[in-house]
């Protein structure tokens, strides 16, 4: 995708957008609900045309190619199953299209229905299935005919959280095996995290960074990306940077001073991961315990220190203060990030 936009009329859906994803690269595009990551999708399946920019297909021009040459295959939110067919006939419907054989068709059919354990029920009536059953084969029917392209809008959302753990491998396992290029639209970081080889960030109608899950998690290029990814999100405290020979350190107000490794003088957002946080009676920052949620295996303080909020995720074994306590914290200078307090861009 080369300077790909999207206008409907007067509101920008999407601005200018630079992304080149590899053959048999999985890609999400992640962003919340009306980033344009959806509109992206629709461009690349030939649902949309473009306002200015190309879309190219190993260097070829797709602007004007019609979804059905494309290549590609569609996987979307509201799955649109044929339910007065059986599981066996929506999985073949594809390659009977493309005019595959009989022999070659129920070996597909047989693989994909294995894979995403469909086999018991491949002679059942599509109608009466659960919804996680119908998004699974929603997935297999487009995955059978293995698309050069396979996209995928939010195909997960629909369905309980066991059973998009459950998906979430199975959908990496069906890239791997097939090799396909994937492009994976969701709003759950989770899910791009977990599948993704790279995550594209969108934010109104702009794409803000592209790396790998780690690349976004620990540099991230903006606040908006520092707070999207990660859960929870990464705390972000107002501070100014001072000091010189002695060292350059993060002047917190309320919440004290932090050694920092680089930076320049000036007032800068502090950040750093909840899960980065080390207990210390004798570290440098300290905040007033607000809240405390024990959650299996974490327990996650809320933290304030005047108007600057934070939290702390740590160990269910790490004796915490009580509500209303000091919680006194160090931090590794390597993980602190900050950002320019106007442009609120990674410095």
């Amino acid at each position: 995708m080369q300077n790909l936009g999207k206008d409907f009329g007067a509101f920008t859906a999407l601005a200018e957008m630079d992304l080149t994803i590899g053959s048999g690269e999985f890609v999400a595009l992640l962003g919340p609900s009306g980033c344009g990551k959806s509109t992206t999708m629709n461009m690349i399946a030939g649902m949309l045309d473009p306002s200015h920019g190309e879309i190219r297909f190993d260097g070829r021009n797709m602007n004007g190619v019609p979804m059905a040459k494309r290549g590609v295959g569609f996987v979307f939110q509201n799955y649109a199953i044929f339910t007065h067919m059986t599981v066996r006939d929506n999985l073949a419907y594809g390659l009977k299209s493309q005019g595959v054989g009989r022999a070659e068709t129920n070996r597909r059919v047989g693989e994909i229905a294995e894979l995403l354990q469909l086999t018991p029920m491949l002679d059942r009536k599509a109608a009466g299935l659960s919804v996680n059953i119908l998004q699974r084969l929603a997935i297999g029917r487009s995955a059978v005919v293995e698309p050069a392209i396979f996209l995928l809008d939010e195909p997960l959302s629909n369905v309980d959280a066991a059973f998009r753990a459950v998906m979430r491998a199975e959908l990496k396992s069906l890239q791997r095996q097939f090799k396909q290029t994937m492009v994976y639209v969701t709003h759950d970081q989770l899910e791009a995290m977990t599948m993704a080889d790279r995550i594209a960030v969108m934010d109104h109608g702009k794409l803000l960074q592209v790396g790998t899950p780690l690349e976004v998690y620990n540099h991230p290029a903006d606040t908006f990306v520092a707070r999207f990814i990660g859960a929870p999100g990464m705390n972000l405290l107002k501070g100014r940077i001072t000091g010189a020979d002695t060292g350059l350190v993060a002047d917190l107000g309320a919440a004290g001073h932090c050694p920092v490794r680089t930076g320049q003088g000036g007032d800068v957002l502090f950040g750093f991961r909840p899960e980065q946080v080390h207990p210390d009676a004798n570290g440098p920052l300290q905040m007033i315990v607000t809240t405390v949620e024990r959650i299996g295996a974490r327990t996650i303080l809320h933290l304030a220190a005047g108007d600057m909020t934070a939290k702390a995720v740590l160990d269910s074994e790490t004796p915490v203060p009580d509500q209303g306590q000091p919680f006194r914290f160090a931090l590794d200078a390597d993980d602190v990030r900050l950002f320019d307090a106007e442009t609120e861009r990674a410095l």
